[in-house]
């Protein structure tokens, strides 16, 4: 069922017997928002090829910047609207002749025998990317500059709750927006030694596994390959 900020809090409320004076609307905004990031979280965890967003993002999670002469470096901490880049997945560059090409992740460790400082360091097109920390470094620097001329394909924070946002609606599927009621409800009763905790978690951990199996399973015009997987004996 679809629900909006105002009815999750209404939910909570009945699931733990409680009140705006037991359970503050501070309180339930910060569990709601949490609660949708470890939803996003198991859907990241869980996805295949069609990359999960949330729905109340206005653009696509790609970030067009400048690629700019001698500069290796480039820090990606919030997008263009101000979310958390969680993860880059993609990272295309235009070359000199306008041509636009994959880059190819790399990483620090498969270099090996030499500095890093040294590895194709001279300036030319970009072939490969190492993400570091919160940002990506381009091997080799490029040796021209273009105003749009890299791009970055990420995964980022949902579209969290305001105190205002109260006929709001979570980016994530109906079936799946009793979770954020849920999980906050489990937390509360826990804390509380309330009877029905026990019920409460395992209506929570239901719905988790939910959330795994459609987002793992959502790409069904794919075909999926089949390999066998080992067990331990012991």
């Amino acid at each position: 069922m679809s629900m909006n900020l105002e009815q999750i809090f209404a939910d909570i409320d009945r699931n733990c017997k409680s009140n705006s004076v037991s359970y503050k609307p501070a309180d339930k905004l910060a569990d709601v928002n949490l609660t949708l990031g470890d939803a996003i979280s198991i859907a990241l965890e869980a996805g295949g090829t069609w990359q999960y967003d949330d729905t109340n993002h206005l653009d696509y999670p790609i970030v067009t910047t400048a690629l700019v002469s001698g500069q290796r470096d480039y820090s990606f901490t919030t997008d263009e609207q101000g979310n958390q880049i969680l993860d880059i997945y993609r990272v295309e560059i235009v070359d000199s002749t306008g041509l636009a090409i994959e880059l190819s992740p790399i990483d620090q460790f498969d270099i090996k025998g030499q500095a890093l400082t040294e590895f194709m360091k001279d300036a030319a097109t970009p072939l490969f990317y190492d993400k570091t920390a919160n940002g990506i470094v381009l091997y080799p620097e490029p040796n021209y500059t273009n105003a749009a001329g890299l791009k970055i394909y990420y995964n980022r924070t949902p579209d969290y709750f305001l105190s205002t946002d109260t006929t709001k609606k979570p980016g994530i599927p109906d079936v799946f927006h009793e979770y954020l009621a849920l999980r906050p409800s489990y937390q509360y009763c826990l804390r509380k030694g309330l009877p029905q905790t026990a019920n409460i978690k395992q209506d929570m951990l239901l719905m988790e596994e939910g959330i795994r199996a459609y987002y793992n399973s959502r790409s069904k015009d794919e075909k999926k390959v089949m390999s066998a997987a080992y067990r331990s004996s012991r």
